[in-house]
């Protein structure tokens, strides 16, 4: 079954799976995409909130370098304050470039830079100063109101900013779980559809299928219907050559009986008179008794054809000496004309009067095709008991034939086994080129005595 095949069986159960699919990817491709989105806008956010919390402390630490120094005058202090310059410039050029596109952040942003470059400057003029020797001058400054106020200055600004970044955390995390929580709907509205697809695919798989089995069955019905006619129509057929091959046989007998009795009566009576007739002209005609010779011999002839043709229709050696005798006369007969070296194994059976008839003109048939196709050396005859059945079997050593083929003219062998399958036995016929060919048949030998 091909992809056409199933669409066409489908028409809305595919593309109705299609569509889920394709809305299953767009909507699982978007949900990622959003998330990942803001997910990278959270990061930022955390980034952030991490340069205006560290910017915080750098101050400080700056601060808290500068007065370590003023007050042990030693350089070392000087090391985290000019670390903390550092990561305040780092601290401030990424948050230039974060909100560099956020106006109301910007201004935040601008005031605080002031607001640490002036606490920067006011620190480098105290080191100065101390440097240059005026310690109370550097002490004012460092000791000043307005020092304390620009600090607290830049904690409230760093809270504003804070606190915008906080809420930029929340506007995304709610975003997150509602573009979360419509991937779930889709999904679970997706998985919906699937499942109706499949059950619609289902439902008409499995109508599909009971049609099926009604049309197996209905097959099935005719079928078995057929075969049964079939072999009603085979009985008859196999009834209908018993009354023939019994009709034949039955006209067969008639046709000899009449053939003794009326030709062989009236070829007899001739003889008869010819030989009267001869007598009297003895020694008076030459001419006529020469005459009478050639029609007497004719008359002899004429008996012996009539005699061999009735033994043809009806052998009389089967009702009288049995068909043990019949198939040897026979098969001597056949060796006698054919020169073929003939060799019998026949043992005497019990079979109906019908059976033996049968036996010995398929006996018949069997010799006239080793004669016509065989060009065979030896023939063998057996009819043996096995198991209370007969089996009769005519082997030859010729060119055989192959059996699988369908030959043009085998009416012979079609022949043979009506008449076996009418008598209720069985014919089989093995043979290959080159190496001969065996007819064998078997039957249920007779219960009734038929000595």
């Amino acid at each position: 079954m091909d992809v056409l095949t199933v669409v066409k069986r489908n028409l809305i159960v595919f593309p109705l799976a299609c569509a889920a699919a394709v809305a299953m990817v767009v909507i699982s491709e978007g949900s990622y995409w959003q998330s990942v989105s803001k997910l990278d806008e959270l990061g930022a956010i955390g980034a952030a909130r991490t340069s205006i919390q560290g910017l915080e402390r750098s101050i400080l630490a700056a601060e808290t370098g500068q007065r370590g120094y003023l007050l042990t005058d030693r350089k070392e202090y000087l090391q985290p304050y000019d670390k903390a310059l550092a990561e305040i410039g780092e601290a401030f050029e990424f948050l230039d470039r974060y909100y560099g596109e956020v106006p109301s952040s910007m201004k935040v942003l601008g005031d605080l830079h002031g607001l640490t470059e002036t606490k920067l400057s006011e620190l480098a003029v105290a080191i100065r100063l101390y440097d240059e020797g005026k310690s109370a001058a550097s002490t004012d400054i460092v000791l000043s109101e307005l020092n304390k106020k620009q600090m607290d200055a830049i904690r409230t600004l760093s809270t504003e900013l804070l606190e915008h970044e906080a809420r930029n955390v929340t506007a995304g995390r709610k975003h997150l779980y509602q573009t979360l929580m419509l991937s779930r709907i889709g999904m679970a509205a997706l998985s919906a559809i699937s499942l109706l697809a499949l059950f619609l695919y289902l439902r008409q798989t499995f109508a599909l299928k009971k049609q099926q089995q009604e049309l197996q069955q209905i097959v099935q019905a005719e079928r078995d219907r057929l075969e049964i006619e079939v072999a009603h129509r085979t009985a008859q057929l196999t009834e209908l050559t018993h009354h023939l091959l019994t009709a034949r046989e039955d006209e067969r007998n008639r046709l000899a009986r009449n053939l003794h009795d009326e030709l062989g009566a009236l070829l007899t009576s001739a003889k008869l008179d010819a030989a009267r007739i001869r007598s009297r002209l003895a020694g008076t005609a030459p001419e006529a008794m020469e005459r009478l010779t050639h029609l007497v011999d004719t008359l002899n002839s004429s008996i012996a054809l009539g005699r061999r043709i009735i033994e043809d229709l009806r052998p009389s050696t089967l009702s009288n000496l049995g068909l043990v005798a019949t198939l040897e006369i026979l098969v001597r007969e056949f060796a006698e004309r054919s020169g073929v070296e003939v060799h019998c194994a026949l043992a005497p059976v019990k079979l109906e009067a019908t059976a033996e008839l049968m036996i010995y003109r398929l006996a018949q048939e069997a010799i006239t095709n080793i004669t016509k196709y065989a060009n065979a050396r030896h023939v063998w005859v057996g009819l043996v008991v096995r198991d209370s059945q007969v089996e009769v079997s005519v082997r030859d050593d010729g060119v055989g034939f192959d059996t699988r083929a369908k030959a043009s003219s085998a009416y012979g062998l079609v022949g043979m086994r009506f008449r076996v399958e009418a008598e209720g036995g069985t014919l089989a016929v093995e043979s290959a080129p080159g190496q001969g060919t065996l007819i064998q048949v078997t039957l249920p030998q007779s219960t009734l005595d038929t000595a």
